[in-house]
């Protein structure tokens, strides 16, 4: 635990709760990056709906689908927690409704629309609540420091579990290909594997997490209803008066749009536009989670020492960056530098933002807050693949337009992120710490 240093940590945490909750971010990431970023989407568009002209229109609907019903629940979900204080209750439910949903992929094939479509829903949206718990519980177990820190822990240590699941899928695609067998054969198997590894790495999580937030009421099931809608209307009401928060959101809104067109179309993109092969993609995808990996890691540090508004802002300069070099690709070489690119962005400006909510919301109202956070997440992950899709659609799949429009996102994120300051306190702390570390290394 030389890395999970437990002086990161609030007083009576332990580095095995803390690793528990790191643990999470491995389990759910197998998740996206193989269903939503490197194999199944490319499946569902090539081989479940037979490369029609409407698939990836129909993948990038199913998504924003199964995000609605996350909006619709996760405030009531959120707000009951708050007042129950049993986020792991959730957390850990919801995990076991996305690995069931995950598994139920393994059955899919060509024609199998309807029970394609509907095991998306059900997974991502089991997925979306689970992330958005489990992120709540970062300010119960970070001292209010290192928030940063701990925070990147979870993403790399979550590009981890990306890694662990797309190497072995990798490993499955390759062996099955040398025999002869075809995407229908081998990607069954593949969702088979991120269900198994996404159950045995929450494990720890439901066994070893304590839940520190005090209950608020012993209320009925119905009573609990009423008083989290009135929870809910509470806390939207006092939004006015976080104007540093609403600011992050109004960011958060566009700048995940832009990242939620790279998770769910990164593959599509490699496919149609780069005329990348399955296996060349999963390697794609492998490689960059590493690069991930690194960059959440790292960016924690950095969030602590520049601050997290000043460090997000420079992972959206790198996003539009990614975007220019990935438009003007015209061979795969300088793909994988746009691809690696995003990697080195996409855990670090998450991170970040996750952090900088924990520093920005009440102490007795996190799990609400986390769920506004996560909602505007979700609308955005609506209208990023929606409108890529759309471009697809109303261009004759000009995968290229439809990614330089992204671009968009990233420019207006950036824009809303400026007026967003933080507290005094936290602003010299970390001045202070800028200006330590500027001298040591003058020094050295």
């Amino acid at each position: 635990m030389s890395l999970f240093s437990l002086k990161h940590l609030k007083e009576g945490v332990s580095g095995r709760e803390v690793l528990s909750w790191a643990a999470f971010d491995f389990a759910n990431s197998g998740y996206t990056t193989v269903v939503l970023t490197a194999v199944f989407n490319a499946y569902f568009v090539s081989v479940i709906c037979e490369e029609a002209s409407w698939a990836t229109l129909l993948w990038t609907t199913v998504i924003a689908v199964s995000n609605i019903l996350a909006i619709v629940s996760m405030p009531l979900i959120g707000a009951a927690s708050d007042l129950k204080a049993n986020k792991k209750f959730w957390t850990v439910l919801m995990s076991l409704i996305c690995i069931a949903g995950t598994v139920g992929l393994a059955f899919t094939g060509t024609g199998t629309i309807v029970w394609a479509v509907l095991m998306v829903i059900v997974s991502n949206f089991a997925y979306n609540v689970g992330e958005t718990l489990n992120s709540a519980f970062l300010p119960e177990i970070a001292d209010d420091r290192s928030i940063g820190k701990v925070s990147g822990w979870g993403w790399s240590f979550g590009y981890c579990g990306g890694l662990l699941t797309l190497g072995l899928s990798l490993g499955v695609v390759l062996a099955m290909q040398s025999k002869g067998f075809t995407a229908e054969d081998y990607v069954p198997y593949t969702m088979l594997i991120t269900a198994v590894i996404f159950f045995i790495a929450a494990l720890p999580l439901a066994l070893w997490l304590k839940e520190r937030a005090v209950p608020r009421t012993q209320s009925s099931f119905w009573s609990l209803v009423k008083e989290s809608q009135a929870s809910l209307i509470k806390t939207f009401k006092s939004l006015p008066a976080h104007r540093n928060f609403a600011w992050l959101v109004a960011s958060g809104l566009f700048f995940q749009g832009g990242i939620a067109v790279v998770v769910t179309l990164a593959a599509v993109y490699a496919d149609q536009a780069m005329g990348f092969t399955p296996d060349e993609t999963i390697l794609l995808v492998l490689l960059v989670n590493i690069t991930a990996a690194i960059g959440a890691f790292a960016f924690g540090y950095v969030e602590d020492r520049i601050g997290h508004k000043n460090a997000l802002i420079v992972t959206l300069f790198i996003w539009i960056a990614m975007v220019g070099v990935a438009y003007f690709a015209q061979t795969k070489a300088l793909f994988w530098v746009a691809a690696n690119l995003a990697g080195i962005a996409m855990g670090s400006s998450q991170s970040a933002g996750r952090a900088l909510v924990g520093v920005l919301a009440p102490e007795k109202d996190r799990a609400a807050f986390y769920s506004f956070w996560n909602m505007a997440l979700w609308v955005a992950n609506i209208i990023g693949p929606m409108t890529y899709g759309l471009i697809t659609w109303v261009t004759g799949n000009d995968q290229r337009l439809a990614l330089l429009c992204t671009g968009m996102f990233f420019v207006v994120g950036l824009i809303f992120l400026l007026p967003m300051k933080l507290s005094k306190t936290k602003e010299n702390f970390q001045k202070n710490i800028f200006r330590k570390s500027k001298r040591f290394i003058q020094k050295i």
